[in-house]
């Protein structure tokens, strides 16, 4: 029998991740495995507009990072470890972390909010 995977510890991880962006963003979820940040209310959209998220799914934890949508270009240079472990065009899916995914992961999502930021979504 398989050891048993702890979602609980990947979520943490990824959680931490995120975290530090919350000064710029509005955590619109923090609860039991499921966290995540909105940008402030943006004029262009009339809304405020989803920057990411982590969930534990029956399966795995999910890393979602909208910017990455909206500018796909941010995938550029990024590995093929991680874009491995994406599933459509702004979530990565995990079951394990290393740490090396963990920095690259945490690279793209500063780069994100920079990103964010040029375009006037977050301050």
């Amino acid at each position: 029998m398989p050891a048993q995977v702890d979602f609980e510890t990947v979520f943490d991880q990824l959680k931490q991740i995120l975290q530090p962006f919350e000064p710029h963003l509005i955590v619109k979820e923090d609860k039991a495995g499921n966290y995540s940040l909105d940008t402030p209310y943006s004029e262009e959209y009339k809304k405020e507009v989803f920057f990411g998220a982590v969930q534990i799914n029956k399966n795995y934890v999910s890393y979602h990072l909208m910017p990455v949508y909206v500018f796909p270009d941010l995938l550029d240079g990024v590995s093929p470890e991680l874009r491995v472990r994406m599933q459509g065009k702004s979530c990565f899916n995990f079951r394990t972390l290393d740490l090396k995914q963990i920095k690259e992961l945490a690279r793209l999502t500063k780069k994100s909010l920079a990103r964010f930021k040029r375009a006037k979504l977050v301050k």
